[in-house]
C-alpha cells in the first residue's frame, strides 16, 4: 500500500509539473488597439486624404477644360475638334494612370508598414510566452478559431498594455 501511495503521489506531482501552460490573445483587438497601429492608420488616412484632394483638384480642372471645349466645339473646325478631343483623351488617361499609380504606391507603403507591425506584435507575443513559460499562446479572431476558453486564459489586455507601454517609451 505504501508503494501504491508513493507512486500515486509521484504521479500526481509529475503530472502537475508537466502541465502545459496555455492561453490566448484576441489578435484582432491586439492589432487594432496597439498604439503604433493606430498612429500608422491615422498617418495613412491623412496621406490618402491628401492624395485624394490633389486628384480631385486635377479632375475638377480637367472637367472645366472639357466644359470649355464643349462650349466652343461648334465654332471649331473638324480638325481642331479632333485635335482637342485627342488631347482631352490623353489628359484623361494620364489622370487615371496617376490615380492608379498613387493609390498603388500608398497601398504598397501601407501594406509594408502594417506587415512590419504585425510581425513585431507576433514576436512580442512569442517573447512574452517564452518569458512566462507558456507552452502555447493561441490567437483568436472574428473567425472564432477558439470557440471556448476558461476565464483567465485571455492575455490580450495584459499583452496590449505592455506592448503599448513599450511603444510609448520608444
Amino acid at each position: 500500500m505504501k508503494n501504491f501511495l508513493a507512486v500515486l503521489v509521484f504521479g500526481v506531482l509529475f503530472t502537475s509539473c508537466n502541465k502545459e501552460k496555455t492561453a490566448y490573445v484576441d489578435t484582432t483587438k491586439l492589432i487594432q488597439e496597439y498604439k503604433e497601429m493606430q498612429e500608422v492608420e491615422a498617418e495613412f488616412t491623412s496621406k490618402s486624404d491628401s492624395v485624394r484632394a490633389q486628384l480631385d483638384s486635377a479632375a475638377r480642372a480637367f472637367q472645366q477644360e472639357v466644359q470649355a471645349y464643349q462650349a466652343e466645339m461648334n465654332s471649331m473646325s473638324q480638325s481642331d475638334r479632333q485635335e482637342k478631343e485627342q488631347e482631352l483623351m490623353q489628359k484623361q488617361q494620364m489622370l487615371q494612370q496617376q490615380q492608379q499609380m498613387q493609390g498603388g504606391q500608398l497601398r504598397e507603403q501601407s501594406d509594408a508598414v502594417i506587415d512590419s507591425i504585425v510581425t513585431k506584435v507576433k514576436d512580442y507575443v512569442k517573447d512574452y510566452g517564452q518569458e512566462n513559460n507558456y507552452t502555447y499562446i493561441f490567437g483568436s479572431n472574428e473567425s472564432a478559431s477558439i470557440m471556448y476558453a476558461k476565464d483567465g486564459k485571455d492575455l490580450t489586455e495584459e499583452i496590449l498594455e505592455k506592448l503599448n507601454a513599450e511603444y510609448s517609451t520608444n
